[in-house]
């Protein structure tokens, strides 16, 4: 095992990560920009070191920076957490030829999969359900005009090198298709490098689950079901659940294959999250894989009693997964609610200082979070300040669990997302778990706030 993990990240999954270090007794670095000298995750890391000024380019994206952070520290390995270098196959390259140990899944996995081109191959040739679409990438208008002839509109254009809700055009029509094109584009090239993107079918009203999975480097590797994450708005997840209340056995059973299917067509190490779209009819498509932790992790962790953390790091020491397919069950359903610093019906971004700070508790009520009474959130990142998890026998308990804690939780000195929480838990249709992706902003669309 590690005697000392750098993490390369801040905010919640960075005390999330100290907290999985301090139980297996690793020591931890926490690395920090100019804007986060008093941040939680520097106050609880046993050492922090900074790493430059606020913008994220000069602090939390400069692998040279963290890097030589890495190495005056003497830390053995480097968890990227989620956002930032999570997925950057040419970070973890680095980390690996510098002697230090990557704690997520091997770069040419990430190279496969974050490149939604090739992987939608490597999922065709794994027998993984795609969705219709172009065979590759689409290099030209009159090459897009061909795809939707057998298509059919809707259509959507995706970056190759796409992710977070951007780099996506929806075409209804074919007089708009040209002007589409281009913009995905060049959406494409100005946020992530790469002007490649590709075509499929636009599924007008499906839901969103993904299938959590973890391996080992000894050939095993199992999921731990699935969670739905339907709840949504500009493709941004607001709450997240486990498991889907949408799903019948024989559709779960089937899904959970299907993501083990992918995970092992990329000999995937660590923990990983495949994201497919579900039809009314209960078909469902490979959307893409996330190689890195989740964000709505804990639900998991919460219905199968694993720790997706410590198993990350378990795993990237060489220890043999624990556990077996055959004995990951379902207990219970879990509920998360994403708690950012913004206008709950404008979202609007709202950092600021946290004059007042009271967490709920009780019975199977968890928080992620970093801020506390007095911390200073900064304007320079993730609107997001905390997560709020909840864990009962069944759905409507845990809904109800969620009610309480969300009364319970109490910030004071910026605007948050609680009241949109509070609205739509009490919401009949979110209650009645039959909902799809559009649900969120149709509903928003039709308040009066």
């Amino acid at each position: 095992m590690f005697n000392k993990i750098l993490i390369a990240n801040r905010g919640e999954i960075a005390v999330r990560i100290i907290r999985a270090c301090k139980e297996l007794g690793i020591r931890s670095v926490a690395v920090y920009s100019e804007a986060d000298r008093d941040a939680m995750h520097t106050r609880l890391a046993d050492e922090s070191i900074c790493i430059g000024p606020a913008p994220s380019p000069l602090s939390y994206l400069n692998i040279p920076a963290i890097m030589a952070a890495a190495e005056v520290t003497d830390s053995e390995a480097i968890h990227p957490g989620y956002g930032f270098l999570a997925e950057n196959a040419e970070f973890a390259e680095i980390v690996i030829e510098s002697g230090y140990t990557w704690i997520g899944p091997t770069p040419e996995s990430m190279r496969i999969m974050g490149d939604k081109v090739k992987a939608k191959a490597k999922m065709e040739t794994a027998g993984v359900p795609l969705v219709p679409g172009s065979d590759g990438a689409v290099g030209s208008v009159d090459e897009a005009k061909k795809v939707a002839k057998s298509t059919g509109f809707p259509l959507i254009i995706k970056a190759a090198s796409g992710g977070g809700g951007r780099g996506m055009q929806i075409v209804h029509s074919e007089p708009a298709l040209p002007n589409a094109f281009n913009k995905c584009q060049s959406e494409a090239a100005a946020c992530f490098g790469d002007n490649t993107v590709f075509i499929e079918k636009f599924l007008e009203e499906p839901r969103h689950v993904e299938v959590q999975v973890l391996g080992d480097t000894h050939g095993n590797l199992i999921h731990l079901y699935e969670r739905e994450c339907s709840m949504q708005r500009n493709n941004q997840k607001v709450l997240e659940e486990a498991p889907s209340p949408s799903l019948d056995e024989e559709t779960r059973q089937a899904i959970c294959a299907a993501g083990l299917a992918a995970a092992k067509a990329v000999d995937y190490v660590g923990a990983g999250t495949i994201e497919f779209l579900v039809n009314p009819d209960n078909s469902f498509y490979f959307m893409e894989m996330n190689t890195r932790i989740q964000v709505e992790h804990p639900v998991t962790e919460w219905i199968t009693g694993v720790d997706l953390i410590e198993w990350q790091i378990r795993v990237a020491a060489g220890e043999k997964l624990a556990f077996t397919q055959k004995q990951i069950k379902i207990k219970g359903h879990a509920i998360e609610c994403r708690i950012n610093a913004e206008h709950p019906f404008k979202f609007t971004p709202s950092p600021g200082t946290v004059e007042l700070y009271h967490a709920p508790g009780g019975r199977s009520v968890r928080v992620d979070s970093a801020i506390y009474t007095g911390y200073k959130i900064p304007p320079h990142y993730d609107s997001m300040i905390g997560k709020i998890i909840t864990h009962a026998r069944d759905r409507q308990k845990c809904i109800r669990r969620m009610q309480r804690a969300i009364d319970e939780l109490a910030i004071i000195g910026v605007t948050t997302n609680i009241e949109l929480h509070q609205r739509l838990l009490a919401n009949p249709g979110f209650q009645s778990g039959k909902f799809n992706i559009h649900f969120l902003e149709r509903w928003l669309a039709q308040m009066r706030v």
